[in-house]
């Protein structure tokens, strides 16, 4: 149910590499039973390689739901976890895309 055009993109978890791109880098935790589950969709890794990486994983080239995306993180873990150095591919967090009209700072984030 997007109420955009373009998304606001954001990480599932932290992700100690992207904070380390900034000198004073940081994590924003927003809950997310503060979305409508159908305003938001997940890929696994990045968006732009999760869909264009061809290598057979089969989590690969798709857009998951909010349920879908907890069963494949039951069955794979964060990619966070796994391949935090990147050497295993290209996922490196689970990359969530709000699709929500609402202005992120109306949903009660806290600074980690």
């Amino acid at each position: 149910m997007p109420q955009r055009l373009v998304p606001q993109y954001m990480i599932v978890g932290e992700c100690p590499w992207l904070q380390g791109w900034y000198r004073d880098g940081r994590a924003v935790k927003i809950a997310i039973d503060a979305f409508h589950p159908l305003s938001i969709s997940f890929t696994y890794g990045d968006s732009f390689p999760a869909m264009r990486y061809q290598d057979g994983r089969p989590y690969r080239g798709q857009v998951y739901t909010l349920s879908e995306i907890l069963e494949i993180i039951k069955q794979y873990d964060f990619p966070q976890n796994w391949n935090a150095d990147g050497k295993k591919g290209p996922e490196r967090y689970i990359e969530a895309q709000i699709w929500d009209e609402v202005s992120l700072l109306e949903k009660s984030p806290t600074l980690l």
